[in-house]
């Protein structure tokens, strides 16, 4: 590409939360903290799922997906953030500031495509269950599996040539973590309507179809449920959502604290919103569909301690 075409500026200077050196501390062994767990757990739940034949089932086919993805997501944030926040040189390049672009816009999408498809599995299992055998086959698991990663890498290219046509000539400043796609624009000096008009087209399509579909399968499995005559079944028919829905609550939660509002009014409080997002969820979603599994702590228990260990 010509860079004159495309912009004037060779780097971006990413300032993080905070340009105190006393609180650049605090804030490095924090995220440190933060991004070491989010790691250290996804890593675990992609381990027990992997290791034990009992979890290859395709609701936790797709759990281990949608950890390899938080794992992904926060490594091609955080590790920067770090070292920005020990460093003083906050510069980061313009190709490097894109490739960062792309990869964050197609994993927020990815992740939510993942949570639509667990949303089906869970209306199958609880609506259909003498035909989840059948209609969750292992040729289907992975078909939508492929279709969510073709759909996210689109998405991404798309918002990430489109950027490549918007000029930087004024600053090149980001009090941002990263670089996220609004602050970006904001940036720009030059006519980013068409950037506006295919976020709004591309993220209408990308995330409020799934988000509907998730409303329609939970409207579906709540009458299903309210339709078995045993409470204990009942129970245990909604504890096989209660994790998803959460990190579905979580996940949508946050990212319309940063999202649904006007571009012109993004400020540095939707820094802070976006950590939410960024790092905060994928940290939790460990956390959560773990905290009561069984399963999950069954095989970890196998994985590490040998075949003798029962959960």
């Amino acid at each position: 590409m010509d860079g004159s075409n495309h912009s004037t500026v060779s780097e971006f200077l990413l300032l993080g939360l905070s340009e105190s050196p006393e609180h650049q501390r605090v804030l490095f062994w924090m995220f440190l903290s933060m991004y070491l767990v989010t790691v250290v757990g996804n890593v675990l739940i992609i381990l027990a799922i992997g290791s034990d034949s009992r979890l290859h089932t395709p609701m936790y086919f797709f759990l281990a997906n949608l950890s390899f993805t938080d794992l992904f997501f926060v490594t091609n944030t955080i590790p920067k953030m770090l070292v920005n926040l020990q460093s003083q040189n906050k510069a980061i390049s313009y190709a490097g500031c894109l490739t960062q672009l792309y990869f964050l816009v197609s994993l927020v999408a990815l992740d939510n495509l993942i949570l639509a498809t667990m949303a089906y599995d869970r209306y199958v299992a609880i609506c259909r269950p003498l035909h989840y055998t059948t209609a969750m086959s292992p040729r289907l698991c992975i078909s939508l599996l492929a279709l969510c990663w073709a759909l996210s890498v689109l998405y991404g290219l798309i918002h990430t040539i489109l950027m490549t046509n918007v000029t930087f000539c004024g600053s090149r400043k980001i009090h941002y973590i990263f670089c996220e796609m609004y602050v970006l624009l904001r940036l720009a000096c030059s006519n980013t309507q068409i950037n506006h008009t295919v976020l709004i087209a591309t993220g209408s399509f990308i995330f409020l179809t799934p988000f509907g579909f998730m409303v329609m399968s939970y409207v579906w499995i709540v009458r299903a449920i309210l339709q078995i005559p045993s409470a204990s079944s009942k129970y245990k028919a909604f504890s096989t959502c209660a994790s998803h829905l959460a990190v579905v609550s979580l996940f949508y939660g946050t990212l319309c604290m940063v999202y649904l509002k006007p571009l012109d009014t993004y400020s540095m409080k939707d820094s802070v919103a976006t950590v939410m997002y960024a790092v905060v969820t994928p940290m939790m979603n460990p956390f959560i569909y773990s905290l009561r599994n069984k399963d999950i702590h069954g095989a970890l228990g196998r994985f590490f301690l040998g075949k003798s260990f029962r959960g």
